[in-house]
């Protein structure tokens, strides 16, 4: 089970790779855009931290971020083409249910999952993600999103 996990978890990396780089006919490795440095939202609401963790994915390369008006019962708060991401506004540290229901929301979409939380995760959320192969970041309230994970690392240096 654990390997089926870990290449689904690699393929879908590599579906967000696709998606975020173009190819170049007289290269046979796709071109990785530059970028420069992240500008960070303050936040002081919800929303803020939705649009802090939009402004992050974007940086990270992903094109037409959206967040929905009203928060969709799968609780999902982000999506672009090939990602879905939730976050997590609380002062709780996200459970292991919800890193689990996006991780399964990603899996039934075929997209990359991405999980932003203010106050952390419960051990049992860490490990699952760890597991499943499922980025996890934690945001601070200057809206600087830190890594929590190896994934969340790979996504963020770009290595897959």
């Amino acid at each position: 089970m654990r390997t089926l996990v870990r290449n689904r978890a690699r393929a879908l990396v590599r579906l967000r790779d696709r998606v975020r780089t173009r190819a170049r006919p007289d290269r046979d490795r796709p071109e990785v855009p530059a970028r420069g440095d992240f500008r960070p939202v303050t936040i002081r609401t919800a929303r803020d931290a939705v649009a802090a963790a939009a402004g992050y994915l974007r940086w990270l390369g992903f094109r037409d971020v959206v967040q929905p008006e009203e928060r969709p019962a799968s609780g999902v708060d982000l999506r672009a083409p090939g990602l879905i991401a939730q976050v997590d506004p609380s002062t709780r540290p996200t459970g292991l249910r919800a890193v689990e229901c996006l991780w399964l929301n990603g899996l039934s979409a075929s997209t990359v999952s991405v999980f932003f939380s203010l106050a952390g995760y419960t051990p049992e959320a860490r490990a699952r993600a760890v597991e499943i192969g499922l980025p996890l970041f934690v945001l601070d309230l200057t809206g600087t999103p830190q890594p929590v994970n190896g994934a969340a690392v790979q996504l963020t240096s770009g290595a897959a």
